[in-house]
């Protein structure tokens, strides 16, 4: 079967204020979600600096970041229903508003419990992000430009979190972690202002038409209620999707190898030597050469595999276990772990940008697109709640063969995601009724 219908090869022509209005949407959603990688990521970066300066085991900082991931997961199946009915602009409003709230209370906290407390609020606000960023373009975009725009348009969370280790390690080495946290929080406030102005939920909330023909649900990999707002029946059905499973089965071993590799790779940086500051620049090479797998993802997905994502995120996935056998054997220095993890950032960031973004929208139609994003990622964001407590124990008291048996289970993690991505490409090429996974 093919995972979408044929794609338009020459799209409409827009008019002016559709152009003028797709690159506000566009602009203000990219900057919306790494302004919440501002108020989320500043604790990864300063968790080695404020165990110390508050007499916490390192460990012991999992427990904090597990509870922020399990209130995070729980949080993105609210969102996506608040979402699929209320609409993305009340979820970016609201959700980076009140969690800038959360990033301040962070550079006061002197206790467990308050950081505890506040990291599960944040989780749960946080969790608006994706789904709510998602939605935001998801009528703004045809399908025929939508994986190249979103490859490129997805570079956000990696944008965010560049911002976050150049701007808070900056102020983490010059000013100290608490300065980390309320610098970041004052940058994210300008973006909050730039989302209130300029996101629309669709072309029609301005007077303009819509960009794109809805297809019927008939034609859509996944059969789903196209109505404005839908009951939470009709959410669950679409939840019990056995595609929308198998894709949040997927994105399960994505996010928990990104997370793994974003949460502990500059403390593990620092521990080989690195100050604070240089490790958490270093980590950076993770991100930019995500940032060319996510590109070339994208652009690939339009242009060569004709709107494919099953068989490009697999075809990637091999990639991230070349990857990780690259780290086992090359990464005995702090650069070349460093380097190492930028090849497994390049092919990781590939499927991570297209099952929760592009193929989010295509496989139930752009009215779903928050939905399938929250749904998708709120089964994926079980992964890193796994891997910070089981990194944490394997790191806990022998942090050098920690690190080396994390990057194995990282190994075996990978060769387990390769497998599963696979077989939905094969099962979505093999059967070609559009109805394989629809419920009875």
């Amino acid at each position: 079967m093919d995972s979408v219908p044929p794609l338009s090869s020459q799209p409409n022509v827009l008019s002016p204020g559709q152009v003028t209005w797709r690159w506000r949407i566009l602009v203000s959603s990219y900057l919306a979600y790494a302004g919440y990688y501002l108020t989320r990521k500043t604790f990864s970066i300063c968790k080695t600096t404020i165990a110390k300066d508050l007499n916490w085991e390192l460990g012991d900082t999992a427990h904090l970041w597990t509870a922020f991931l399990a209130a995070y997961t729980v949080g993105m199946f609210v969102h996506s229903f608040i979402g699929r009915r209320w609409g993305p602009r009340v979820l970016l409003l609201g959700g980076l508003g009140l969690s800038m709230g959360c990033n301040l209370v962070f550079g006061f906290a002197n206790s467990f419990a308050t950081f505890l407390a506040f990291m599960v609020f944040n989780g749960l606000l946080q969790a608006s992000g994706w789904p709510g960023a998602v939605g935001a373009v998801a009528h703004w975009l045809r399908p025929a430009e939508r994986g190249t725009i979103m490859g490129v348009w997805s570079t956000s969370y990696l944008f965010g979190s560049m911002l976050v280790k150049s701007v808070g390690g900056y102020l983490l080495g010059s000013w100290g972690w608490r300065w980390s946290f309320w610098g970041c929080t004052l940058l994210s406030f300008g973006i909050w202002w730039v989302v209130f102005l300029w996101q629309r939920n669709r072309p029609q909330d301005v007077g303009l038409e819509a960009l794109i023909e809805e297809q019927p649900s008939g034609k859509l990999a996944v059969e789903a209620s196209q109505a404005d707002h839908v009951s939470l029946k009709q959410y669950a059905q679409l939840a019990a999707n056995p595609l929308i499973l198998a894709m949040g089965a997927s994105y399960f071993f994505v996010k928990f190898l990104r997370y793994a590799i974003d949460s502990w790779l500059p403390a593990f940086l620092n521990l080989q030597g690195l100050d604070v500051a240089r490790a958490s620049y270093y980590s950076q090479i993770f991100d930019f050469a995500g940032l060319g797998g996510m590109l070339l993802a994208g652009w690939a997905l339009d242009r060569w595999f004709r709107g494919n994502w099953a068989a490009l995120c697999a075809c990637m996935a091999v990639g991230v276990v070349v990857g990780y056998g690259a780290v086992l054997r090359f990464g005995g220095s702090s650069m070349g772990l460093a380097i190492c993890f930028g090849l497994v950032g390049f092919m990781l960031y590939g499927p991570d940008s297209l099952i929760c973004g592009a193929a989010a929208v295509q496989v139930a139609g752009e009215r779903n697109g928050v939905a399938v994003a929250g749904l998708v990622n709120g089964l994926g964001s079980i992964g890193p709640v796994v891997q910070e407590q089981v990194i944490g124990w394997l790191v806990r008291g022998h942090a050098q063969e920690g690190l080396g048996n994390a990057n194995r289970l990282a190994l075996g993690v990978s060769i387990a995601m390769t497998a599963l991505l696979g077989l939905i490409a094969w099962r979505l090429s093999v059967n070609r009724s559009p109805r394989v996974f629809r419920l009875s």
